[in-house]
């Protein structure tokens, strides 16, 4: 099956080739969430281009938490309004929760960004 960028990117498979998986284990398994495959299984494109590759990735991290950040006090202060011990306590449970997902798309945004690895043309 043929899978264009946006969803190779959104299913987190191989940026050159778009069918093997960038991480070893869905993400509904908490615990394993970071673990990486080393290269891809179908066209064995490496996910780690150069040893600390994926400390670039720490500032889309960044981006994405801000995000949520503003997300959650939108909600609060415009739908609820709420005293201000909710707002720090809901803030840091969503950015507790949202650690894997951050974690992942973050790697695989920096990794089709900046890895290198373009889809080859049949």
């Amino acid at each position: 099956m043929q899978r264009n960028r946006l969803e190779a990117l959104w299913q987190g498979r191989c940026p050159r080739c778009h069918e093997g998986y960038i991480f070893k284990y869905p993400l509904s398994q908490f615990r394993k969430f970071s673990e990486m495959n080393q290269s891809c299984a179908t066209c064995d494109a490496s996910f780690e281009p150069e040893p600390g590759f994926y400390f670039g990735a720490l500032y889309v991290s960044y981006a994405f938490t801000i995000a949520i950040f503003g997300a959650v006090w939108f909600l609060l202060y415009f739908f609820l309004d709420p005293p201000d011990w909710v707002y720090i306590t809901a803030i840091i449970v969503s950015a507790f929760l949202f650690i894997p997902v951050s974690f992942r798309y973050s790697r695989i945004l920096f990794l089709y960004w900046f890895g290198g690895l373009t889809r080859k043309e049949d």
